[in-house]
């Protein structure tokens, strides 16, 4: 007999409370307020919006912050086609403002609008930490990021550098639609099954299970994006949804060849490229925890 009820994993499929989301909300709001009503930044050419799990309608109960991204699109950064250069692109005009300034003006627009003590300047991220107003808040500085394909056109997403030194690229955007569309093809239950599979990391976690720090709520979302449509839409019970999709991903992940062309939700970047935290082998690992933890 399975380990938790159907009407258990339905519980977890369901968003925050109508209060959480209220402090979500609250959250973004006062963040952009600062962003808008700072001296220096009011002028420069920027946008402020939600990404991560908040974003995607993809948190569980209990998780207690969120990410906001600020991005500057007074200038971009860009990749471009192997075997060309900038002057092919007519990038000729480098920008006097630097991403480090960029990061110092947030951190201040921020201290001003909550004070010294409650903004914490982390190495990719500033925290506004929580009160009983709002949850704890990431914000990230970005860049606009530009990837060139040959054809000149391009896809827009953000790109900011740690204190650290490690720059990094993301395209949350196309995260966000991608992510809406699935959801829209098969009849709300992505994000749903996503749901479920973040709130059994946790519940593991929580019951001294030993799994892996490589698998994130991110990695996650990305498998349920691989798991064909007809898993979600086929099926009649929660029960049947995340038993077909763990053995999907189990058997997909047996071998690099079966998994090695699944991408992000933004499908933008490979899930299981070199330099990635996780691999394919951390994935099958944790599904065969995750199915014994269950009692299938």
């Amino acid at each position: 007999m399975a380990k938790y009820s159907e009407q258990q994993l339905t519980n977890w499929t369901k968003p925050p409370s109508a209060t959480e989301q209220s402090k979500l909300e609250n959250s973004e709001r006062m963040v952009r307020d600062a962003i808008s009503s700072d001296e220096k930044l009011k002028k420069k050419s920027t946008e402020t919006f939600g990404q991560g799990s908040y974003a995607n309608n993809t948190n569980v109960r209990l998780n207690s912050d969120i990410d906001i991204n600020v991005c500057y699109n007074g200038g971009f950064y860009f990749e471009l086609p192997k075997e060309t250069k900038r002057e092919d692109f007519g990038l000729n005009n480098p920008s006097s403002y630097s991403y480090s300034e960029f990061k110092d003006d947030v951190e201040n627009a921020l201290v001003n609008k909550f004070g010294r003590k409650d903004v914490i300047r982390n190495d990719k991220c500033i925290t506004i930490v929580a009160n009983s107003n709002r949850i704890e808040t990431d914000v990230v500085p970005t860049w606009e990021h530009r990837r060139y394909s040959e054809n000149k056109k391009y896809v827009i997403g953000t790109e900011f550098r740690s204190d650290k030194g490690k720059w990094i690229k993301n395209f949350p955007k196309q995260h966000i639609q991608n992510g809406i569309n699935k959801n829209n093809n098969t009849q709300r239950r992505f994000k749903r099954l996503t749901r479920l599979h973040r709130k059994l990391r946790y519940k593991m976690i929580d019951d001294g299970e030993p799994v892996s720090d490589n698998i994130t709520s991110f990695l996650l979302e990305c498998l349920v994006w691989n798991v064909p449509n007809r898993i979600m839409n086929d099926y009649d019970t929660w029960t049947e949804r995340l038993k077909e999709s763990i053995v999907y991903i189990y058997g997909k992940t047996k071998n690099d060849a079966d998994c090695k062309e699944w991408g992000e939700v933004s499908e933008l970047f490979y899930l299981f490229h070199s330099g990635r935290k996780w691999t394919r082998k951390d994935v099958n690992d944790y599904l065969i925890l995750l199915w014994e933890h269950l009692e299938f």
